[in-house]
Formats: C-alpha cells, structure tokens, sequence
C-alpha cells in the first residue's frame, strides 16, 4: 500500500468547503469550546449527529467525561470568534456563550444543536461523537462562515433555494 503524504492529504480535503462550528461541552464546572469543520447530520429519525476530535485535542476528555457536546454554527463575519477557539484567545471578546440544556453554545450563531453521546467511534488519529439531538435553536437565516484551502470565507452570489431543496424526495446517484 503506497502512504500519502499527509500535507498533501490535507490540502486535497482542503479544497472541500465546509462551515465552521464550535463545539463546546461543560464539565468540572467549567465551560469549554473548540473551533471545529467536522461535523455532519447522520440520521433524522432518530436526530443523530457527528462531530470529529482529534485525539491530542483536550476536548476529546472533556466530552468523554460530560457525555454531552453542542454545536453552533458560525455566521459569516464570526471569524475572530472562530480565531478565539482555534487557540488564539483574543480578550476583547466578552459575553460569548448562551446556553442550552445546560451546555454553552455560540450568542449569534445561525443554530446550536445540544446532543448527548450516543456512540463513540475511535477512527484513526480522531474519535467521531455521534449525538443524539436533545434540542436546537435559531432560525438558520443567516448566511454561514465558510472553510476553504485553510481560509475562512463567505458565500458569493448565493440564491435563496431553501425551499425548493426542501420538497426534493428522490436520492441522485451517478
């Protein structure tokens, strides 16, 4: 089997956009948040859910521990937020968590999701959480921040199609 290099395994997935969450989760008292790009929807009966940690990241203990994580979507021009929990602090941001069952999520994100663990798969250097959704809140109006090529950024010319994908029922497989 050839090994891939793993910057060019990282630039290749890099040129998937995707948006950018922060998962936060309480435990010991404390509330903590790490900014995120992996997560997904799984199933919608039961709502389940899927976040990925790295296993060197300290929220992976924290969410063994609690057994419950949220999820908040950023909106576009959240990047210092975003910054602030990627591991560069930034003190002029105050008032930053609203709760929800408990748990801090994201003042100002499009939706926050509460979830507690439901399974717990060890995938390689990461743990994927799969959640079982307790609740979520916000109206998802807003446009997302976006993750592209290592760069934060927003949606251009986007068209207001919400509706229309809604009433698709027929999976498209090529």
């Amino acid at each position: 089997m050839r090994l891939l290099d793993p910057r060019t395994f990282r630039d290749a997935c890099g040129v998937f956009a995707t948006g950018v969450n922060i998962i936060t989760t309480h435990c010991d008292g404390h509330d903590h948040g790490m900014t995120a790009n992996a997560f997904m929807s799984i199933s919608l009966d039961p709502p389940l859910i899927a976040i990925s940690i790295a296993e060197k990241a300290r929220m992976l203990e924290k969410i063994q521990k609690s057994g419950r994580f949220a999820v908040s979507v950023l909106a576009s021009g959240m990047d210092a937020v975003a910054w602030h929990f990627a591991g560069k602090p930034n003190a002029e941001l105050h008032d930053l968590f609203d709760t929800l069952d408990d748990l801090p999520v994201i003042r100002g994100a499009i939706v926050t999701f509460s979830a507690i663990v439901h399974d717990e798969i060890l995938a390689g250097d990461h743990t994927i959480f799969v959640g079982h959704v307790q609740s979520l809140a916000g109206s998802g109006g807003d446009e997302p921040l976006l993750f592209f090529k290592g760069k934060f950024g927003a949606m251009e010319n986007t068209r207001k199609t919400t509706a229309g994908l809604l009433q698709v029922e027929t999976e498209f497989m090529w």
